[in-house]
Parts: C-alpha cells; structure tokens; sequence
C-alpha cells in the first residue's frame, strides 16, 4: 500500500529500450495493490493531448512539460502516476522532478544497437533513411540522465529482475509499504 501520498515514477530512455513495458508492468503491481495509480503513456498523450505538436526541441519540451504537469496535478491528489515518455532533455526532466515534488526517475539505459534491434515498427530504420525527422538516438540528441534514482540496464537484466529492483526501490524509500 501507499504511505499517504501520491508520487510520480517517469521511465525515460530511447525510443525501445523498455519503458512502456516496465511502465505497464509497474502500473499493474501498483494496481494490483487496490491503489490508485496512472498510466501515462507518451505514445498515447501525444496522440490524444499534443497531437498539434511536431517533434523540434521546442515542441518536445511543450509536450513533456504537459506530461509533467498532469503528472503534479495527479500526484498532488494522491494518485501514484507512471510515466512511460522518452524525454530526452535533462532540463525538462529536472523542471517536472522541481514541479511534481515526489518524483521518482527511471533510466532504461540500453545502447542504441540494442535498441534499434528491438525496434518492431521500423522507426529507426525509417529514421537512418531519412524518412523520420528530429527521431531521438539518430537526428535528435538523448540526454541520459546523470543520477537516476533507478537504473535499468535493459539490455542486461530481464523485465521480472527490472521490475523486481524497481519494487524493491519504491518499498525501500517508502513510496510503497
């Protein structure tokens, strides 16, 4: 169970590195916990909140500033939000750790070979072609964080040990009990 407050858990990495997988399986422990608990996914924020927005610098900061803040309205009422989105730039990640209070950072640190690898729909073929502009790991930088609160080696560890250490993290430092 929760101790008494909501918190906001963002799972931030390149595009196919594992977010929305360890996102959804987290979400479903927390679930399961009868709490209340937030998915959001960026894939689905942009397509249904930020659908006017392109993917230069400036718009991605808009869109995961927006993120961020349905993240703090979220939290601030108790709810546990779970954050899949990739922002890649440190300073809008640090702008929604400020904003949202109790903020909890997960890398999913995975090399872009790895990553491309992984990639079912094609985006980082179609994006090494040319054909996907401003794609973040080829034409748009990722800025890795510097100190995560979890990091996840997903190219190292399996999904049951990921989510393992991050349950164990969120139990530790009394998100959950």
């Amino acid at each position: 169970m929760a101790i008494d407050m909501g918190f906001t858990i963002w799972f931030t990495g390149l595009p196919c590195s594992g977010k929305t997988t360890l996102s959804r399986r987290v979400f479903e422990y927390i679930k399961e916990l009868g709490l209340r608990v937030e998915l959001l996914d960026g894939d689905v924020i942009r397509r249904h909140f930020s659908q006017e927005l392109g993917f230069s610098e400036r718009e991605r900061k808009i869109n995961i500033r927006r993120i961020g803040f349905v993240s703090h309205l979220l939290t601030r009422n108790g709810i546990i939000t779970v954050v899949a989105a990739i922002a890649p730039y440190k300073d809008v990640r640090e702008e929604n750790r400020k904003l949202i209070g109790r903020y909890v950072e997960v890398f999913c640190n995975c090399p872009l070979e790895v990553a491309e690898k992984r990639d079912v729909k094609g985006m980082y073929k179609k994006a090494r072609l040319g054909e996907i502009k401003n794609f973040t790991g080829i034409s748009d930088p990722y800025e890795p964080p510097d100190n995560p609160d979890i990091l996840i080696n997903t190219h190292k560890e399996d999904v049951d040990e990921s989510v393992s250490k991050i349950i164990e993290y969120l139990k530790t430092n009394r998100y959950l009990s």
